[in-house]
């Protein structure tokens, strides 16, 4: 035969994700698997087969499929038939080798080939690699003695420590940075709540996380998800706070309010919540340079501006300007303390 022959048969590649829950397939490849000839998936452990065989699709698993195999396999049962559907069920990555040796035998042009179709069965939603994350952390959190053994309290360092690096990635312009410090912000999230399902009196999981979550954005979101309208940010922000206020019953503004951020951040947040509060022209009481940094904090946040990032701004100009003098400065020919 040439590869001028026409085809016979046809083999459909139908590639499935781990990610979707199993026998959730599109409607194409349940037509298709139930019009197949043959059935074949070389992964006996795949997760879609007790689902197929459920359906009364009765697939052939368990042996090694060649090219050459899946080739006769489509070909004619007798004269005057037209060729066999055979479908391979595979991964989402597909079949690469079988599908490297198919090209080949195409090629050779001593074969006439069946049609072959790529059908995904299944798709990976936005997110779904998510899944994965979760299942690689409950892993590390039964088998790995250092992660099975970490407490909430013991991972507050690196908590902030990776909020800081996050902040210097996205201050710096850092696109790849600001990829991986997400991830490593995201990491924390995850071994907490994979910590907080171990509690041996008020568990909760990684789901009940994100469904508290979910619930708080479309409540504090009316405008999005409800029935009221917010033509600017500052209509989003008053929706926020009128939410928030009715959610929280707070006695004061200063309520929900983390002491423990830093210092210039805390004293931002505070004259913004008594800006807000009709309370800006509260001045503190007190002498010294802690008072005057104080005050120029407040000063700054009435201005729009956030003191936090205009020190660290600063800051990076002050380190600048010590690397230049310090290059600039002959040798002294020892080392300095």
């Amino acid at each position: 035969m040439t590869d001028n022959a026409p085809p016979t048969g046809r083999i459909v590649l139908l590639t499935t994700t781990h990610r979707v829950a199993p026998g959730l397939l599109s409607w194409p490849a349940w037509r298709v698997l139930r019009g197949a000839d043959r059935v074949l998936c070389a992964d006996p452990g795949h997760p879609q087969l007790p689902y197929l065989r459920e359906a009364e699709v009765p697939v052939e698993s368990g042996a090694e499929i060649t090219a050459r195999e899946l080739v006769d396999a489509c070909a004619p049962g007798a004269e005057g038939e037209s060729g066999r559907t055979v479908v391979v069920v595979a991964g989402a990555e597909g079949e690469p080798r079988l599908t490297d040796d198919l090209a080949r035998l195409a090629g050779s042009g001593r074969v006439a080939m069946p049609e072959l179709e790529l059908l995904p069965g299944s798709y990976d939603l936005p997110g779904a690699r998510l899944l994965d994350l979760v299942g690689v952390m409950d892993r590390i959190r039964a088998e790995c003695p250092w992660s099975g053994e970490r407490t909430h309290t013991q991972l507050v360092k690196y908590g902030i420590e990776e909020a800081y690096e996050l902040v210097e990635a996205i201050e710096a312009g850092d696109r790849e940075a600001l990829r991986e410090e997400l991830g490593d912000v995201l990491l924390q999230v995850v071994f907490h709540a994979r910590i907080a399902e171990d509690h041996p009196e008020e568990p909760f999981s990684i789901d009940e996380v994100a469904g508290g979550l979910v619930a708080k954005l479309v409540h504090r979101h009316p405008h999005v998800f409800g029935g009221e309208s917010a033509e600017t940010a500052e209509d989003v922000k008053a929706h926020w706070l009128r939410t928030k206020a009715i959610e929280k019953r707070r006695e004061s503004v200063t309520e929900g309010v983390p002491l423990g951020q830093p210092a210039l951040a805390l004293t931002a947040k505070l004259a913004g919540r008594a800006r807000q509060a009709g309370l800006a022209e509260i001045e503190p009481t007190g002498a010294g340079v802690g008072y005057e940094l104080l005050a120029l904090a407040r000063r700054a946040e009435a201005a729009g501006t956030d003191p936090e990032t205009a020190l660290r701004a600063a800051a990076r100009t002050y380190r600048d300007a010590i690397v230049a003098a310090e290059r600039a400065r002959p040798a002294s020919g020892g080392d300095t303390a």
